[in-house]
């Protein structure tokens, strides 16, 4: 089975990044989809908009966020499958267009727990 890493889609692809899957619903300013060089854009896969709305990045929501986002992930088995079956066939790097991992929401354990698909 492979590794989960997270990166920003501005940082340049490496050949260790494996399977490059960009998690965000909105595809981020100014990088061109050559220049991003995705395998696979799973946008399902991100907090619904109802839930980033609800958030609004206040940091002391985010315990409920996580638990509300988890509750998302679990009702949501095509995409965690995906991504399930992409970790079989190697190493994949999630990709966000948030400013810095501490303002990254792609899944719950952003904040320093390790991502579980």
């Amino acid at each position: 089975m492979g590794k989960i890493q997270l990166k920003r889609i501005y940082d340049p692809p490496s050949p260790t990044d494996g399977q490059r899957v960009l998690v965000d619903r909105i595809w981020p300013r100014g990088i061109s989809k050559e220049a991003a060089a995705l395998d696979l854009w799973l946008k399902e896969i991100a907090p619904s908009s109802a839930l980033r709305k609800w958030f609004g990045h206040d940091p002391g929501r985010f315990d409920e966020f996580r638990d509300r986002y988890r509750h998302e992930l679990a009702s949501n088995a095509r995409c965690t499958d995906m991504l399930r079956q992409l970790l079989r066939n190697g190493d994949v790097t999630l990709l966000y267009g948030a400013r810095g991992a501490g303002s990254c929401r792609i899944y719950p354990g952003c904040g320093g727990e390790e991502p579980r698909a």
